[in-house]
């Protein structure tokens, strides 16, 4: 998801180049944030349409040549002519950057346009339709295919979109011009756009017209008045599933609505009612794509991997475990009583829910009247932050703005689910993009000098750069206004081991996962202090980043509500709320959980390999211990769910630009835990 913005000035406009320069500049550079793997714009006057994109953050566009060179050429608008201008700030999904045609703008049919979201049918799309010719990669290609096609059938422009948008899957955010046409046209199914518009000047339409993805960037452009001196600009919210048709000669405004006829329409609302209890008992554990084999293994797992694997899988086997949950010996500070019990399951306390009755008192303070936003919803592209936008939205009645932080280890597939969710529910989504070109390369550093010096403990160090995703919701907080914000943690999901691991016993402070007490805090600064004079390769340029992450998970305040404090968490209903959506699942594992992060595949099986155990085996145990599994079926899902998911793995290696072999090769060197 990315972030698009534009201009639009009538002919006549009293708006002079360097004004339009200067807003263009600020446009870029907000957005920046939405996306900072590529680049670019397309400048309209007089009939002409002019790109330059690049595979650079915004920033460094414009300072190039290139982008000084196409301002040289632009001169009509300076006397008073029509100008229009859309631009791009690119979070790579589908195609990569370095092929020029995936970047934005995209220029395919005689048609130009940016696209903020992710078509998640694309494929379906190209074989469902075989007369359109795909040229790209990149998802944009196919919503702008559809829109010629359609037009050149129907008999409107809004029409044309209309139906275009009832093909797709996924949000999108589009800015188009097709090139025989004097419109701009402007249209969103899920309401990430905004525009402020100058007064209307009767039959000559508005004078200005500018748009961006999201409210805040126009509110800090429009301040103090430096665009049009002594006009006010009036921002609105084009609301989920509307467009907007601009004539780039007066300005005029035509709106348009996306929703299908009032029948079918209906149909569908009625269709997304239905409750959890119609779906639910017809779930079952999911199979995944994997070819039937000994043990179902995937088709692309090399032998020399599974050799690894079933030799320490047959030692793990045998291990002593909890008779009451599914703990092995080997996890920290462990103990089993006489009657093979463990200290865990001895102690367990059940969660406390306040419910659904608590919940509405708490949001009801915020819940707004005027279709505003209301709330902010932390959104992975995961099962439980999905499910948890769903509640809120449906059963609540809220209008939730969702929040991703894309560190570059969000899975396509997280953002293509998170983008169903959103276009499903029609709600704005918001993604702070990191510069993910420079955090995977953090991530190789580390992975290399733990490879070198293999520490179970500092393991975590793979994934300090997303702890900044709380630093930034705060900062959404302040830019949106908005002061509810929603957290979908999955209370079951403990993962103290990782504190164990480093020498901690217990788990998180007051019953949070990221808030430690100051004497654990203070232990755990100690052990990563003593790894990084142990080994020197984790003194490297990650070292800023992997502080302010320190800072943002376990200092900073963190003022929000947790959605399972007060709705209980069940599997099956989870999952019949995604398959409203049609929510993706992985090809490699028969779990819907943990298939968003792209890092979990490789550190569970570190200590799948090393200690014998990984999340799963701990999600399990909770889950026996709340009375949601029974053990034997417990034990049948660790088995299954500790299985290498050698696709991810090796995603995950490509990625970050490292061997795989070299990192498998590594992890079992490591004295296991249970030789």
């Amino acid at each position: 998801m990315c972030g698009i913005f534009g201009v639009v000035t009538a002919v006549g406009a009293e708006i002079d180049k360097a004004r339009l320069r200067t807003l263009t500049r600020d446009l870029f550079v907000l957005s920046e944030s939405r996306g900072q793997e590529a680049s670019g714009l397309a400048m309209v006057t007089d009939g002409q349409i002019r790109v330059l994109k690049r595979a650079t953050p915004a920033a460094k566009l414009l300072r190039s040549k290139e982008y000084r060179a196409l301002w040289r050429t632009e001169s009509d608008h300076r006397n008073g002519g029509g100008f229009a201008m859309i631009g791009h700030s690119r979070l790579v999904t589908n195609g990569v950057q370095t092929t020029h045609q995936n970047n934005q703008p995209v220029i395919t049919h005689n048609t130009v346009g940016v696209h903020n979201g992710i078509v998640a049918n694309v494929d379906d799309i190209w074989q469902r339709f075989p007369a359109l010719q795909r040229q790209y990669e990149v998802d944009t290609e196919a919503l702008l295919s559809l829109i010629r096609h359609f037009q050149a059938s129907e008999n409107s422009l809004a029409h044309a979109v209309r139906r275009s948008f009832q093909e797709i899957e996924g949000v999108a955010n589009i800015a188009v011009v097709l090139e025989e046409f004097n419109e701009l046209i402007l249209a969103t199914n899920n309401g990430s756009l905004y525009t402020a518009t100058s007064p209307s000047n009767g039959s000559a339409g508005r004078q200005l017209t500018v748009f961006a993805s999201e409210e805040y960037i126009l509110r800090k452009i429009l301040a103090g008045g430096r665009i049009l001196p002594d006009t006010d600009l009036a921002i609105e919210h084009v609301v989920p599933n509307s467009g907007l048709l601009i004539n780039l000669s007066c300005g005029a405004v035509q709106h348009f609505s996306l929703q299908r006829d009032t029948e079918t329409l209906e149909h569908e609302l009625n269709g997304a009612r239905r409750t959890i209890s119609d779906i639910a008992p017809g779930l079952s554990y999911r199979r995944a794509a994997r070819p039937a084999s000994a043990h179902g293994e995937s088709d692309e797992a090399p032998p020399w991997l599974l050799d690894h694997y079933e030799r320490n899988a047959e030692r793990i086997a045998e291990l002593d475990r909890c008779t009451r949950c599914v703990l092995p010996t080997t996890y920290p500070f462990i103990e089993l009583d006489e009657d093979g019990v463990c200290n865990y399951c001895r102690h367990y306390q059940p969660f406390s829910f306040h419910g659904r009755e608590a919940l509405e008192k708490v949001v009801e303070r915020y819940r707004r009247s005027d279709g505003k936003p209301d709330c902010l919803v932390a959104l992975s592209g995961g099962r439980d932050s999905c499910n948890s936008l769903h509640y809120l939205t449906r059963e609540l009645g809220l209008t939730p703005i969702a929040y991703t932080y894309d560190w570059g280890m969000v899975t396509d597939l997280a953002r293509r689910n998170a983008s169903r969710i959103c276009a499903g529910l029609g709600l704005e989504h918001i993604i702070v993009s990191a510069n993910i070109e420079r955090k995977r390369t953090y991530i190789r550093k580390n992975v290399d000098a733990w490879l070198d010096k293999p520490d179970i403990g500092t393991v975590p160090l793979f994934m300090a750069g997303d702890k900044q995703f709380f630093w930034y919701a705060e900062q959404l907080k302040r830019k949106t206004g908005v002061e509810l914000m929603v957290f979908a943690m999955n209370p079951l999901e403990r993962t103290d081991f990782k504190h164990g691991f480093c020498g901690i016993s217990g788990g998180g402070h007051n019953g949070l996962f990221f808030r430690l007490n100051w004497a654990k805090n203070l232990q755990i600064a100690l052990y990563y202090a003593r790894a990084y004079a142990k080994n020197r390769g984790y003194i490297n340029s990650s070292l800023v980043d992997t502080a302010f992450a320190y800072f943002a998970y376990y200092v900073m305040p963190h003022n929000y509500t947790m959605f399972h404090d007060y709705i209980p968490w069940d599997e099956k209903e989870v999952e019949g709320v995604l398959d409203l959506y049609n929510w993706e699942r992985s090809p490699d594992t028969r779990s819907t959980w943990r298939i968003g992060d792209g890092t979990a595949p490789l550190y569970n099986y570190i200590y799948y390999t090393i200690a014998g155990f990984t999340e799963n085996d701990t999600f399990r145990s909770e889950q026996i211990r709340a009375g949601k599994m029974d053990r034997t079926v417990a034990l049948e899902r660790v088995n299954d769910e500790n299985y290498p998911r050698w696709q991810s793995l090796k995603w995950y290696c490509d990625t970050i630009g490292i061997d795989v072999r070299r990192v498998i090769d590594a992890i079992h060197g490591v004295a296991k835990f249970y030789a």
